[in-house]
């Protein structure tokens, strides 16, 4: 197969799928129903440069990581998705791999969480999916590339969250991670990518290290958690962690309790961050 073969493919694909049908708006005036090349890029966080080259068969052997973003960005189904694996010289991941496909249900689903952040996970806490309240409420991860999307790796070596912790908690929401990666390890034992990331945060954090070779295995599930967010202060929300059944993957969903000043917060984000991203 040819990158020629795989740009004339991506192409077909992106004519097909509507804005709406990306979680996209559909307004202003448009030439064809399908995406744009920056709306495909945005949805799979790589440049516009990289998908004008992809489709024009300039760009060889793309990433088994970008053929996956872009698998997400365009909603491709199990099928539609080896066969842009395969067009792209790569084999699709087996079930020795890490999932990260997300089915149509699951993009249906954040759609229609439109006032309430929520984010989709895989197994081993790689970001693969936010809606917009998430990104407001969050920092938008457009950007993020590689490890940064990781939330193991962005709390022990990166720049963190905007989670307020105490001391206390903060040892109790490392030793739940690092416990849950471990458990995701025992599934994922052949994953090279996974093993990369547990070698590279042995030899960075001298904390993960340490909580490592305690051996422990857990899963991080619900907490309560206190946000600092730069515009609209504070706000102490429930971060509820749901699994998706045959896939491995979690969903993070942030609410707050009804009539609450955090309640009245996380409404007046979610509007300003809308309104940032639609400009």
């Amino acid at each position: 197969m040819t990158t020629t073969e795989f740009g004339r493919a991506l192409r077909l694909r992106r004519d097909r799928v509507s804005p709406e049908a990306a979680g996209l708006p559909a307004g202003g005036h448009r030439r064809a129903a399908g995406l744009r090349r920056e709306e495909l890029a945005l949805l799979a966080g790589v440049s516009v440069d990289y998908v004008t080259r992809l489709e024009q068969g300039r760009a060889a052997h793309p990433s088994a990581q970008v053929v996956e973003a872009l698998v997400r960005a365009l909603r491709l189904d199990t099928e539609e998705r080896a066969h842009l694996f395969r067009l792209a010289g790569l084999v699709p991941p087996g079930p020795d791999t890490v999932p990260a496909y997300i089915p149509p249900s699951v993009h249906r689903l954040l759609d229609r969480l439109a006032g309430t952040p929520a984010a989709v996970y895989d197994a081993a806490w790689t970001l693969l999916l936010a809606n917009p309240p998430y990104a407001a409420l969050m920092g938008d991860p457009s950007h993020w590339r590689g490890p940064e999307r990781n939330s193991v790796w962005r709390n022990f070596v990166g720049p963190g969250s905007r989670a307020r912790f105490t001391a206390a908690e903060r040892r109790a929401f490392e030793a739940a991670l690092v416990s849950d990666l471990r458990a995701t390890t025992g599934r994922y034992p052949a994953d090279r990518r996974l093993g990369q990331l547990v070698e590279e945060l042995r030899a960075r954090s001298d904390r993960f290290d340490e909580l490592w070779r305690a051996d422990a295995v857990g899963r991080h599930e619900a907490a309560r958690k206190t946000i600092d967010h730069p515009r609209v202060g504070p706000l102490v929300l429930d971060c509820d962690v749901l699994g998706v059944a045959g896939h491995d993957l979690r969903i993070m969903v942030y609410t707050a309790e009804p009539g609450t000043r955090d309640a009245e917060r996380l409404a007046l984000l979610t509007v300003l961050g809308t309104q940032e991203m639609a400009t």
